[in-house]
């Protein structure tokens, strides 16, 4: 059963229906905010953190949403996606990195197999999505695994649709070097 964000928000706003709406809304996003969470954290125990946390905030935040339901996904991303960039900036402070410098490390988490196998060219994919700088490997992400538009990708990350668009093109050429090494 699909429901639309438009449903969600409108049964959430009903007294009556709120927990049916709060059901609706944690069913739809579920799954895709881990992934979105995964890809930033890398570690499956670290994303499942980041989702409960997450959670947490959207259900304490949701009377504070004002936006149309056509902006709810974006806004729950844009929560998930704050969620996980703290977990990463304690991370950091706690290595003596740079959150962009964190790709390197979350990279060496992810296992070398063989080199022609579809798991390794996985693999290396991820590292090269890994080698991008913080707020690239978050555009790239939201674009190529999320299929977000722009828009939703400029309410998610606080930049503009044109910055967007940019950081998705170098990412893609970074994302290519990289593989073609």
């Amino acid at each position: 059963m699909r429901v639309d964000s438009a449903e969600i928000v409108r049964l959430i706003n009903l007294p009556e229906r709120r927990s049916e709406g709060l059901s609706l809304l944690v069913e739809a996003y579920t799954e895709p905010l881990y992934w979105h969470l995964r890809r930033m954290v890398v570690v499956h125990e670290d994303a499942e953190d980041a989702l409960q946390e997450s959670w947490l905030k959207i259900f304490a935040a949701i009377d504070h949403f004002r936006g149309e339901s056509d902006g709810l996904k974006a806004w729950c991303y844009r929560i998930a996606t704050n969620t996980a960039l703290d977990k990463l900036r304690k991370r950091c402070r706690w290595r003596w990195v740079t959150l962009d410098s964190v790709g390197a490390e979350l990279s060496g988490l992810i296992d070398r197999g063989d080199a022609n196998s579809p798991e390794e060219l996985e693999s290396m994919f991820q590292k090269a999505i890994l080698s991008l700088p913080a707020k690239q490997r978050l555009v790239f992400n939201l674009r190529y695994y999320d299929e977000m538009e722009y828009r939703e990708i400029s309410q998610v990350t606080g930049i503009s649709e044109s910055a967007c668009k940019t950081n998705y093109h170098y990412a893609q050429q970074r994302v290519k070097e990289f593989m073609m090494r």
